[in-house]
């Protein structure tokens, strides 16, 4: 017997008799989606400096925005958090105070420690002669997933009042939050556009992303079955076709370079649409993906990304960086630094996928110690770790 299959048999034997295989195989799905979808939809422009630049094969081939349709699973993930959220929430042993700092520090770990490493590595990468523009760029890739954690962080806040909601309304507690985003999106892309400020976009970023949390959280409270689903999968997928046909919303679920309307940041109504069908179609599917990982061999993979969640979430980026900016130095590398703008790209940025998952793995094995306790580091050292993370963000965000 080999040492994998070992490996394999060990982790199925491990596993509780009540553990939750579907909804930790649904996590595992989403989670995954992330780093494909950067992977696949962040190219690369060379200056004549040397320097990297960001660019998106979408600006140049729309035709693949459907793409974005399967790739964006952040509602998938929040449908799932907010189930988790409610298990987590009863067995909580102390004050809701209590389980919602220990839930804050399980996200805050790693964000802490990918920023402050990102900090100490940028001054020994300028000296080592990567272009200051290159590492623009690359903190600008490297923070940009961490908005989730921020969003993430406030959602899971406000649990106890998703869990009143969805015992007294069912699954239509989240229909408030889909009447918010359709209100304000009507509100800055309707006829009084010219007469609303720009900020108004923000308000969506809440209930936005909020909408599937609450429905996992009424998923979780037993307030949403079959039938539910299919009202969800249904309802989804009709909205989203007239979002797109009728009010001609953007069909890419990811910013593009050079668009005036973007779906994701905030939210639209359409990423909700989507999220609505995705979420469906997951409550429909919960049985047979349950069944599915019932084997051992599918089992296995999923417990592993799990483990690794945050750590999957917040380095993949550096991954892809491991990558493309070593290779910045030979020039122009098909489908790493060369633009997006050719079929040939395509596939010349797939076969770099596994280079790039490989880079991950070999991160993971150091950068996953973030994600325990830090039950060894002292007053000082969390406060370096703080300030080094602060000073990340302000270089990332353009702040100096």
């Amino acid at each position: 017997m080999s040492s994998l299959t070992r490996a394999v048999l060990d982790i199925e034997r491990r596993t509780p008799a009540h553990r939750d295989r579907a909804i930790d195989g649904l996590r595992a799905l989403a989670l995954l989606a992330v780093p494909t979808g950067h992977w696949l939809l962040g190219g690369f422009t060379l200056d004549s400096a040397g320097a990297l630049h960001n660019a998106s094969p979408l600006s140049s081939f729309a035709g693949f925005a459907p793409a974005s349709w399967f790739l964006q699973m952040l509602g998938i993930f929040f449908l799932v958090g907010g189930y988790a959220s409610v298990l987590s929430f009863r067995r909580r042993k102390g004050s809701t105070a209590q389980w919602l700092k220990g839930r804050v520090a399980r996200l805050g770990r790693p964000v802490l420690g990918v920023t402050a490493v990102w900090a100490a590595m940028i001054p020994v990468l300028s000296v080592l002669g990567v272009p200051h523009d290159t590492l623009r760029t690359g903190s600008t890739l490297v923070i940009q997933p961490l908005w989730f954690v921020g969003v993430y962080v406030g959602v899971t806040a406000l649990t106890p009042y998703c869990v009143r909601a969805a015992r007294a309304l069912g699954g239509w507690a989240a229909a408030p939050l889909l009447a918010v985003v359709a209100l304000v999106d009507f509100l800055r892309y309707g006829p009084y556009a010219d007469s609303v400020p720009s900020w108004l976009s923000v308000v969506n970023i809440l209930p936005g992303w909020m909408f599937a949390y609450q429905l996992g959280v009424s998923w979780g409270e037993k307030r949403i079955g079959r039938r539910g689903g299919w009202l969800l999968f249904g309802g989804g997928a009709l909205l989203f076709a007239v979002l797109l046909v009728v009010f001609h919303y953007p069909a890419s679920m990811v910013g593009v370079p050079g668009e005036a309307r973007t779906n994701s940041h905030p939210p639209s109504l359409l990423v909700l649409a989507l999220a609505a069908a995705q979420s469906g179609a997951a409550i429909l599917l919960r049985d047979r993906i349950a069944d599915w990982l019932k084997k051992p061999a599918l089992w296995a993979p999923v417990v592993v990304v799990n483990l690794s969640a945050m750590t999957i979430l917040c380095w993949h980026q550096t991954a892809l960086l491991a990558a493309a900016v070593p290779a910045s130095f030979a020039g122009r590398v098909p489908g790493l630094t060369t633009a997006p703008d050719t079929l040939a790209w395509i596939g010349e940025r797939l076969a770099w996928m596994p280079v790039f998952a490989v880079l991950l793995v070999l991160i993971a094995r150091y950068a996953r110690g973030f994600e325990a306790p830090w039950t060894k580091a002292t007053k000082a050292r969390r406060a370096a770790a703080g300030l080094l993370a602060a000073g990340f963000a302000v270089f990332a965000l353009g702040l100096a």
